[in-house]
């Protein structure tokens, strides 16, 4: 037996989440289903994060136990021969025998993409909502801020979490940007790990606080508990994706290090 690492994107518009489900296509069925199809065996494939429905990512990460022949070159080639066009295999590699997509992750990256222009554009409406009056960057950078270091994200997870509710985050920050000459606002965060919906409750109340309808006291009131919750906001799914999972000098590293090294990590 080995363990195999996949680096994978896909958009999340018409599934029902990443993980299985019996209510509509999934990104793990999807991908189990290739992987059966290929190797001739039904394997267990795990993922780092688990995104909603309508949620992107071009940075997840999963692990499989298997025990095939087959190249991770011609793991790679086989399951996007046969995957639907909205999921892609970047990558794949021989990880440590202890690694475990989910559980072995170390930080988690996403970014949640704003029309901000009076107009929105076609191109975007799939990946970004549209907000249509101007935001005020720096009143939510500041705000946005608060968030930084290990805190109780109780308040920003719209179901009981398995467990504590503390999360650290490492890093957040809006910026201004320009897609296809369209203005878009996007939002940066990282952290050892997020709740459920954490993430579109964060940057829809961020939002708020951009549109001058509560300050930065008031949204450091609501991550304190000290406010009523039904000030939170949900941002929509479509907004969010997944950009990069990282883990600890074993498996995922253990491949970008070989990369930096000039080795081809893509065949087994």
């Amino acid at each position: 037996m080995r363990t195999i690492g996949l680096r994978l994107a896909y958009d999340g518009g018409d599934f029902v989440g990443s993980q299985w489900q019996t209510n509509g296509r999934s990104v793990q069925g999807e991908l189990e289903g290739a992987w059966q199809q290929l190797t001739g065996v039904r394997s267990r494939i795990t993922l780092a994060g688990r995104t909603d429905a309508g949620v992107h990512a071009c940075g997840q990460v999963a692990s499989v136990r298997c025990s095939t022949q087959l190249s991770c070159h011609e793991l790679v080639r086989g399951l996007n021969g046969i995957l639907p066009d909205d999921v892609t295999i970047y990558e794949a590699w021989h990880a440590d025998e202890g690694f475990h997509a989910r559980h072995t992750a170390t930080r988690r990256a996403y970014r949640y993409v704003v029309d901000n222009a009076a107009v929105p554009s076609p191109l975007l409406r799939r990946h970004a909502i549209h907000v249509g009056v101007p935001l005020d960057i720096a009143a939510m950078t500041a705000a946005a801020q608060i968030l930084l270091g290990r805190h109780d994200f109780g308040v920003f997870a719209d179901s009981p979490a398995e467990g504590s509710t503390v999360r650290r985050i490492d890093h957040v920050g809006w910026s201004r940007d320009q897609w296809w000459g369209h203005p878009v606002v996007l939002f940066e965060i990282a952290a050892n790990a997020f709740l459920r919906h954490m993430v579109r409750n964060i940057v829809g109340t961020l939002l708020l606080v951009g549109q001058h309808r509560i300050d930065a006291a008031r949204f450091a009131a609501v991550l304190a508990g000290q406010t009523p919750r039904h000030v939170v906001r949900l941002a929509p799914a479509h907004g969010l994706c997944l950009m990069m999972v990282e883990y600890p000098h074993t498996g995922r590293a253990a491949a970008e290090a070989s990369v930096a090294a000039g080795e081809d990590t893509t065949r087994g």
